[in-house]
């Protein structure tokens, strides 16, 4: 994108009651951003939603002079950026109907990894929560996931030091502008996170903070997502809007279950009890539903590596063995196992090459 088609985006975004969606529209009929800005008035004027108020603000010139202040930010403090017309514009976000128009970056991570998880709760997680959180995401670490959160208290910034402890990229999506970060006592992690991933934004520096931003942010951690993890919430609060826009989404989402009487799993209860997430106990069951895999090529079984399994691998080993591929629901009443405990044993013998998964919940020796 060329300098002066960002500062059209800018320009368009500075003009009153003109959200995102509206813009889209108005580039893909006049092809950018720099060409809306040069249509006339009667041509405006035709279109649906303009009318006479939004018409004026189009040749308002303080419009262009705070979209040139921005830019000069944005030059001045090396910050990246790309539209939604962009290749380099996470896919899933355009996808998204009110996808950003435009992300801000600092940091090294980009967008491209397959694997995308946004984990989500409370902001005042329990230690139980935390643990969860480092156990979860260190099981996941042969699968290399981009791990997303708001960089708030509790469960974001579990979220966040888990994926660095891990050496796994993590995204922070702010709900201001770049040339701050709040809460202030997160700053202690600010370089590792650009170093080992990004803080990202659709916010300008000039953008008054306010708690509404958290609802806007949270669009943008549900839409770069393949999938959004509760982990803890009450029974309201800004982790479960971010559930209900990635359901709209089309995304899967999925929620921690708690005790009944804890305060911090009414929300994760909810979601489950409506059906609006599904339950997650461990890695395993993330690993399973999304058909995650790793990289590397799996290697023919050798027999020294038999005496690797544990007893209850060994169990599955031999059923396999002896009936060839076999569904998960199967696998597990045929070895007296609960489910939940025979998708986190496939997981472990899938990491060692001793078997693969296939479509339909199916499962064969490799």
């Amino acid at each position: 994108m060329t300098q002066d088609e960002l500062h059209a985006f800018l320009t368009l975004q500075r003009i009153p009651n003109l959200g995102d969606t509206s813009i889209k529209r108005l580039i893909s009929r006049f092809d950018s951003a720099e060409q809306v800005l040069r249509q006339k008035k009667e041509t405006l004027l035709k279109i649906d939603g303009i009318g006479e108020f939004r018409l004026k603000a189009f040749f308002d010139k303080t419009h262009r002079l705070e979209a040139e202040e921005e830019l000069k930010f944005i030059e001045a403090n090396g910050i990246s950026y790309c539209s939604f017309l962009d290749a380099d514009y996470p896919q899933r976000l355009k996808h998204c109907v009110d996808g950003p128009i435009l992300l801000f970056k600092r940091g090294s991570a980009g967008y491209e990894n397959p694997r995308t998880l946004s984990i989500v709760g409370t902001r005042k997680v329990t230690t139980h929560g935390q643990q969860f959180i480092r156990k979860f995401i260190e099981e996941l670490v042969p699968l290399k996931p981009l791990i997303v959160s708001g960089f708030a208290y509790g469960v974001d910034i579990a979220a966040h030091t888990a994926a660095l402890d891990n050496e796994l990229e993590t995204l922070a999506v702010l709900a201001h502008g770049l040339n701050q970060l709040y809460p202030k006592i997160h700053a202690k992690y600010q370089k590792a996170v650009e170093r080992q991933g990004a803080f990202i934004t659709d916010f300008w520096s000039s953008d008054a903070f306010d708690r509404t931003n958290f609802l806007r942010r949270n669009r943008i951690i549900a839409g770069l997502a393949e999938a959004t993890l509760v982990v803890e919430s009450a029974e309201k609060g800004g982790s479960l809007v971010t559930a209900e826009i990635a359901n709209s989404y089309n995304r899967d989402v999925f929620a921690v279950p708690g005790r009944p009487e804890d305060i911090q799993s009414v929300g994760c209860n909810n979601l489950i009890k409506t059906q609006k997430a599904q339950l997650i106990t461990s890695a395993a069951d993330l690993v399973y539903h999304l058909n995650w895999q790793p990289e590397e090529v799996f290697k023919p079984v050798q027999k020294q590596l038999f005496v690797e399994l544990t007893e209850e691998e060994k169990i599955i080993w031999r059923l396999l063995s002896a009936n060839g591929r076999e569904q998960l629901d199967l696998i597990a009443l045929n070895c007296g196992l609960p489910t939940f405990k025979t998708a986190s044993l496939l997981l472990n013998m899938e990491l060692k090459g001793v078997v693969r998964p296939l479509p339909g919940k199916l499962f064969e020796l490799t």
